[in-house]
């Protein structure tokens, strides 16, 4: 989880920054990261909050924003043993990262994604609060260059995962496709949308009949 926290912390402090910006008081954009726990969907709800938006767009928003995670959670659900308890529990710290570094390692299990998803939570939460009280003394998180942190530690989750021909060829279908749908509908949307047609993909090469030559 250690090359992801380096991507959260900046994006953690700009989250904050943008907040305390949009008029949220310190407790305000804590309580935030403490109970919603969703970077991109803070980060827009914040930024609607300082342009005096309503309740029901930023609501919209952020739903379009999460919903990929209902994705994340059915597979998660078929992957991990849970008790009911532990899967409301994973349902609440369920990130695009814990989410990754669980379904790529070798241990499923709820050990496992609770010890990454409180890891990020852990310093998510400090980077917030960094972010809230340091945020007119701290550099520019754009400024940084870390925004390729992301890119690259989930492509070093992705690459164990291409073990044969179908699953790069899914990847490859989906990574295009997602590319075109980033222009054309939000990007959460884009995401569902993607996953479920990657999925289906997959589903159909690896269970089409394989035609016998003569």
């Amino acid at each position: 989880m250690i090359p992801l926290w380096l991507g959260v912390v900046p994006f953690a402090v700009a989250y904050a920054v943008t907040a305390r910006a949009a008029g949220l008081s310190v407790l305000d954009t804590q309580l935030m990261s403490l109970l919603v726990f969703a970077g991109s969907a803070q980060f827009s709800a914040a930024g609607l909050f300082g342009s005096s938006a309503g309740a029901g767009a930023i609501l919209f928003t952020t739903l379009l924003l999460n919903v990929r995670h209902v994705l994340y959670g059915l597979s998660l659900g078929r992957s991990v043993p849970m008790t009911p308890a532990q899967r409301l529990l994973a349902a609440g710290l369920l990130t695009d990262e814990a989410y990754g570094v669980t379904v790529a390692g070798r241990t499923r299990t709820f050990g496992f994604f609770l010890g990454a998803a409180l890891s990020l939570y852990l310093v998510w939460n400090l980077a917030t609060l960094a972010g809230a009280l340091l945020g007119g003394v701290l550099p520019d998180p754009a400024r940084l260059g870390v925004d390729f942190v992301f890119p690259l530690a989930f492509l070093g989750l992705l690459v164990p995962l291409l073990s044969g021909r179908t699953e790069v060829l899914v990847a490859a279908a989906s990574a295009l496709l997602a590319l075109a749908l980033s222009r054309l509908v939000p990007g959460g949307a884009a995401v569902l949308i993607v996953g479920v047609l990657g999925s289906l993909l997959g589903a159909w090469i690896t269970t089409r009949p394989v035609r016998r030559s003569a």
